[in-house]
């Protein structure tokens, strides 16, 4: 069973910065491309940025040149380095496995508020 634990998280104001980790557990971590994920409300989820196990990332384009995501294959983690945050980042995010899709597990979130 995959278990996936962020953290890191707050409450920010606009242009200010966070960076959420995500330690996962029950799987090889090393062989999966992994993602970050975000839910504001009242919206579907979104895959925000990508990395494949081999370090290559792409981003949405919303995020693009602001976020950076990066992994540590030897501590299981994969981290999303949040700058310049506007109030529409506002949302809980997750780290799951990255394209094709998602696992079915999620775990419980890391909620970022960025205040105006």
């Amino acid at each position: 069973q995959v278990q996936l634990v962020e953290s890191g998280g707050g409450l920010v104001q606009a242009g200010g910065s966070l960076k959420l980790s995500c330690t996962v557990r029950g799987i090889i971590f090393s062989i999966y491309t992994m993602g970050w994920y975000r839910q504001a409300p009242g919206k579907q989820r979104e895959l925000v940025a990508n990395i494949t196990r081999l370090g290559s990332t792409d981003y949405a384009d919303s995020v693009k040149g602001r976020f950076t995501i990066s992994r540590d294959n030897a501590k299981n983690t994969v981290y999303l380095q949040m700058n310049s945050l506007k109030p529409e980042d506002t949302a809980v995010y997750y780290c799951n496995r990255g394209r094709p899709r998602p696992f079915d597990y999620w775990g419980q979130g890391t909620q970022v508020t960025v205040s105006s």
